[in-house]
């Protein structure tokens, strides 16, 4: 064969070796680790295009080609070992865990009150099923927070930490491409897809680290923007090819100014592509009211607000005929996104309840059945008793926005009131004004000071959903090693 490939073209075969090796005077040496090279040989010129390989450069390059392929398939064999070998062994409690870096085949870790599958950092897949069966059986359901920076993620599955909890964080279409920053062309929604990409590797590399499960979703993506949910889709399917998941967890489509039909083919159509990646599906139906990134539905008719039972079953019927298909339902029962007076907002959770009751009928599962899962969006600033209620009726997921928006910016106004007269000059403060105040006006006071309260926040959200003590782990120990501006001085 290599005699043939010589003198048919030599000069090819001299490429290749050439690109898979060093080559000097006397040498060649594997550019690839853990691939070597027998023979010493010597180096030569291939013939010019048109002219026959001469005996001893065909010698050569028999040598040559053999010892290449002798070398390569003895670095193959010793890389089947090696990934084996690492598979057969579990992971140390001291070793460092960066999934989007990592050799390692499986994730690591379980919990003491969770389903085996669910694991530390992004779910997928039966793991991303089995955690949201586990809180509609029992009782609670999952603060997903829209993030729009590194900071507001940290913050959120700190959080998660604190209270013992899973978390799911997600991204819209405009707060992706504010992740990849507004500086950025989204012709084609490139930054919007560049930036959803960039915040879920941020979210791969530091939710293990943090050792909670966290659903790695994006938020509504009405028919304008399929665009967007085509390209989340295409790293989901990238991802899946090198690592056996999708990239995220799940998406959204939001397709509830569409005729309901339209709506129900076009999901259907998404997630039998997303099923063969094991990447989860949400779907709304009925309009969420008030505003909310751009979308404003505040002079939405307001029977639109509300489903119908008859209309989730539609859903229902449809996308569990998808094998291995997996959805949540983001069904209207007065929802508004937004925070507005006491006695704007009509919640009717009961929709939910009417709901699991009529699907449970017809699909004939026994009483008091929850067979859909059930998300609330819009739950900022709702009552308690509502969001109670409705979590008791299937919901699993409940959407947080203009709480945390408003938390964070809180962090940063209460930080300036405090040190109001160390942030007006960087020299000089009512210490002397000879004094510094680098300490006071480094970003990462006030941004920690935004984190810190989005914790507390947060913390609130967890009570309310229920979604506390749920992964058995107790209390974090308290970070080691923090450091902080000038040697760890940040102001108290």
């Amino acid at each position: 064969f290599w005699l043939r490939t010589v003198a048919a073209n030599p000069a090819l075969c001299r490429a290749a070796t050439m690109a898979a090796f060093t080559v000097v005077p006397g040498r060649l040496t594997a550019k690839s680790p853990g691939v070597s090279v027998p023979h010493q040989v010597a180096f030569f010129d291939a013939p010019t295009s048109g002219a026959s390989a001469s005996p001893a450069s065909t010698r050569f390059l028999q040598l040559g080609a053999s010892s290449v392929a002798l070398a390569a398939l003895s670095g193959r064999s010793r890389s089947r070992h090696s990934r084996a070998a690492r598979r057969a062994q579990p992971a140390s409690l001291e070793e460092k865990r960066f999934p989007v870096l990592s050799r390692r085949d499986a994730p690591v870790g379980t919990f003491p009150k969770m389903p085996e599958s669910v694991h530390p950092g992004v779910v997928s897949g039966k793991a991303l099923v089995d955690l949201l069966n586990h809180a509609k059986e029992n009782g609670y359901a999952i603060p997903a927070v829209n993030c729009v920076s590194s900071s507001s993620i940290n913050a959120c599955i700190e959080a998660a930490r604190k209270m013992d909890a899973p978390i799911m964080i997600q991204f819209s279409a405009g707060g992706a491409q504010f992740y990849a920053g507004k500086g950025l062309d989204n012709t084609e929604f490139h930054a919007a897809i560049a930036g959803a990409v960039s915040g879920a590797y941020h979210v791969r590399a530091v939710a293990e680290q943090y050792g909670v499960p966290v659903i790695l979703h994006t938020d509504h993506c009405a028919k304008n923007l399929l665009p967007w949910f085509d390209g989340l889709l295409e790293a989901d399917e990238r991802y899946f090819e090198l690592h056996g998941e999708p990239l995220f967890s799940s998406h959204m489509l939001d397709l509830s100014e569409e005729p309901l039909e339209e709506n129900i083919e076009i999901c259907v159509k998404y997630l039998e592509r997303m099923a063969k990646i094991n990447c989860g599906l949400e779907m709304e139906l009925g309009i969420t009211g008030g505003e909310e990134d751009g979308v404003n539905n505040e002079d939405a008719n307001p029977e639109d607000l509300y489903s119908k039972p008859e209309e989730i079953f539609q859903v229902y019927d449809a996308l569990s005929k998808i094998p291995n298909g997996f959805f949540t339902v983001a069904a209207a029962f007065g929802n508004v996104h937004g925070v507005y007076q006491p006695g704007n907002v009509k919640l009717e959770p009961t929709i939910l309840d009417k709901a699991q009751k009529y699907i449970s009928e017809k699909i004939g599962a026994a009483e008091g059945s929850k067979p859909v899962s059930f998300v609330f969006h819009g739950g900022s600033g709702s009552d308690l008793k509502d969001i109670r209620e409705a979590v008791d009726y299937g919901v699993v997921k409940m959407n947080i926005d203009t709480d945390t928006q408003w938390s964070y910016w809180s962090g940063i106004r209460e930080f300036e009131q405090k040190y109001h007269d160390y942030l007006q000059k960087q020299i000089g403060n009512p210490e002397g004004e000879e004094k510094p105040n680098k300490k006071y006006y480094d970003p990462r006071g006030c941004i920690r000071a935004a984190e810190d309260s989005t914790v507390e926040r947060m913390e609130q959200c967890f009570k309310d959903l229920r979604c506390v003590n749920v992964l058995g782990l107790g209390p974090p120990d308290k970070p080691k090693n923090v450091m902080g501006p000038r040697r760890g001085g940040l102001p108290s």
